[in-house]
């Protein structure tokens, strides 16, 4: 396992790995390389660092790959005996990013 931490997006929180994409529901951000400093916690294989709430000097550097949509939701409303029916479609704005480094 490569460095991991846990990073504070919005309200959510979200464990990230060094390396890897990810896809989270969008936050304001340009296209391009990030620093984030809202990081929970940090660690690797021998160590982990938690903080109280967020570990001091921490940084995650990210790089803002798009702001997209998500997958087609599709809901169906249908009423028995008076021939009422509907059909919706939703697709979710997303942010992709890539972790380029984890310092702590």
């Amino acid at each position: 396992m490569s460095k991991f931490a846990i990073l504070k997006l919005g309200k959510s929180q979200y464990s990230v790995e060094e390396g890897k994409e990810y896809e989270v529901p969008k936050f304001a951000a340009e296209v391009g390389k990030l620093t984030l400093d809202d990081v929970l916690a940090a660690g690797d294989d021998k160590d982990i660092v938690v903080g109280m709430p967020n570990v001091d000097k921490a940084k995650v550097e990210i790089e803002v790959l798009e702001h997209a949509k998500g997958e087609k939701v599709n809901t169906k409303i249908f009423k028995a005996k008076s021939r009422y029916r509907r059909s919706r479609g939703f697709r979710k704005q997303v942010t992709k990013f890539k972790v380029l480094s984890i310092k702590y």
